[in-house]
C-alpha cells in the first residue's frame, strides 16, 4: 500500500506537536495564521518497499527532535514545527515525486532523509532547484558536495580502515565482499579492497545480489569454496536479515566471521541471539554505550516511544542532525534557508556519542566512531575510536 503525505496539520496535529499553553494559543487563532506560524519540516523516509526497518527509525529520530523543540516552547518566539511525513517506498522515482510534493505543495522549510544513495542522488537536483535544505543522516560512500545538502554521515574513511585493522589484529585477513547492487556497497567495497591490499590482506571474491533475494544458498556455497575467513556484508535492510538467517543456519556459522556495514540494533530485532552473535560492525552510537549522553538519549526515546523502543545508530543520527537544524534556525533567528543553512555549520551539539558538528568545508559532520559486535543480544563496544577525520568531500 502506498503511504501518502500526511494532510495539513489538523487541530489534533497541532495539539500533538505543540506544548501546553502554546498549543492552546495556536488553536485559538485563525487557521490561515496558524499555518503561517508553523514551520513545516518534511520527513522523507522509506516506510515501505524493503528498507522500512531503517526508515521508521530515521523518522522516529527526526520526529522526537521536533517534538522536543515544540514541547520546549517552539522557536523564534513560539513558532511550532509542523511534521509532514512522506514515504519513498524505497524507490528513487517515488522519492523525487514526494520531494516535489513536500516542497511545492507543502512548502517545507527543510527535509530530513532519505536512506539510500540512489534516492539521495535522484532528489538532489530538486532541492538545489528550489533552494530547499536536505539533511541526510545515513552512512554513505562520500563524494557529495552541494550548498543545499548537509550530511550527518559516516564516510568510508570513518569506517573501512579501522575495520580492516581490527580484523587483521584478530587474525582475519581473507575477505569475501558481498553487497546489494547499488552505489553504496560498490563504493564501500572498492574502499575496503584498496585498504586490504595496502595492508597485505586478501579479497578473494566480490559479489552483488539483486534486491529481494530469497535464496542465498548458491552464495553460501561460493563463500565456503572461496576459503575466506570473513564475509564483508553491505547487503541492506530486509535482504541483510534474510542472508544472515541463512548464513546462521549453514555450516559457515562459527567458521567464517561477518563484518556488516550498517549493522545496528535494527538488525538485532530481526535476528535471534544465536543468529546475530559475533557479527562485527562500525557505528557512531549504540544503545549500550557507557557514556552519560548515550544513556540519556536511550532513556528519552524509551520514555516517549515505550520501554521496548529500539534506540539505534539510525535514531541517534537523525535525532542529532535534526537538532542541528533546529539550533541553526534558532541561531539565525530566521527560517530563511540560506540563513539557517549557514548557521548550522560549526555549531556543536551533544550527540549520543560525544560532541559533533557540521563542518563548513563540505557540510559533512565530524563524528566519533566505534567498532561494535553483537554479544548476547545487544551491540557491545569493542573499540572506541574517538574522533576520526575524513577529507572534505568538496575537494
Amino acid at each position: 500500500m502506498t503511504r501518502k503525505l500526511k494532510p495539513a496539520a489538523s487541530r489534533r496535529d497541532i495539539l500533538k506537536y505543540g506544548a501546553g499553553g502554546m498549543a492552546l494559543a495556536a488553536l485559538g487563532t485563525p487557521s490561515i495564521l496558524r499555518a503561517q506560524d508553523t514551520i513545516p519540516v518534511g520527513i522523507l523516509q522509506p516506510l515501505s518497499g524493503g528498507l522500512e526497518l531503517l526508515g521508521r527509525q530515521g523518522a522516529q529520530g527526526t520526529e522526537m527532535a521536533l517534538l522536543e523543540a515544540n514541547e520546549a516552547g517552539g522557536v523564534l518566539g513560539g513558532r511550532m514545527f509542523e511534521i509532514i511525513e512522506a514515504d519513498t517506498e524505497t524507490d528513487p522515482t517515488t522519492a523525487v515525486e514526494r520531494s516535489n510534493e513536500l516542497i511545492r505543495a507543502r512548502g517545507v522549510s527543510a527535509v530530513v532523509g532519505p536512506v539510500t544513495s540512489a534516492s539521495r542522488d535522484a532528489i538532489q537536483t530538486v532541492y538545489e532547484r528550489f533552494r530547499t535544505p536536505l539533511i541526510y543522516a545515513t552512512d554513505y560512500e562520500g563524494g557529495v558536495c552541494s550548498p543545499f545538502l548537509t550530511c550527518y554521515s559516516a564516510l568510508p574513511e570513518h569506517q573501512v580502515a579501522p575495520l580492516v585493522d581490527y580484523a587483521l589484529a584478530n587474525d582475519l585477513g581473507s575477505f569475501f565482499l558481498l553487497g546489494s547492487d547499488y552505489i553504496w556497497p560498490q563504493k564501500m567495497n572498492a574502499s575496503f579492497r584498496a585498504t586490504a591490499d595496502a595492508r597485505g590482506a586478501t579479497v578473494v571474491a566480490e559479489e552483488y545480489g539483486a534486491w529481494g533475494a530469497q535464496d542465498y544458498a548458491p552464495t553460501l556455497r561460493k563463500i565456503e569454496r572461496s576459503g575466506a575467513d570473513t564475509v564483508v556484508l553491505t547487503i541492506v535492510g530486509a535482504d541483510a536479515i534474510t542472508f544472515l538467517k541463512q548464513f546462521a543456519a549453514s555450516p559457515l556459522k562459527g567458521q567464517v566471521e561477518i563484518i556488516c556495514f550498517g549493522f545496528s540494533e535494527n538488525y538485532l530485532s530481526g535476528l535471534t541471539v544465536e543468529e546475530a552473535e559475533g557479527i562485527i560492525g562500525p557505528a557512531n552510537f549504540v544503545a549500550s554505550l557507557d557514556k552519560p549522553e548515550a544513556q540519556d538519549l536511550v532513556s528519552r526515546v524509551r520514555a516517549r516511544y515505550g520501554a521496548d523502543a529500539i534506540v539505534s545508530n539510525t535514531v541517534d543520527a537523525h535525532y542529532t542532525a535534526t537538532r542541528l537544524l533546529i539550533e541553526g534556525i534558532k541561531k539565525a533567528e530566521s527560517t530563511d534557508a540560506e540563513a539557517f543553512g549557514d548557521a548550522m555549520l560549526e555549531l556543536p551539539v551533544m550527540s549520543g556519542n560525544g560532541e559533533v558538528q557540521f563542518r563548513r568545508s563540505d557540510r559533512h559532520a565530524e563524528l566519533n566512531g566505534l567498532i561494535v559486535a553483537a554479544r548476547n543480544g545487544e551491540m557491545a563496544v569493542q573499540r572506541d575510536l574517538g574522533r576520526i577525520d575524513a577529507p572534505s568531500q568538496c575537494s
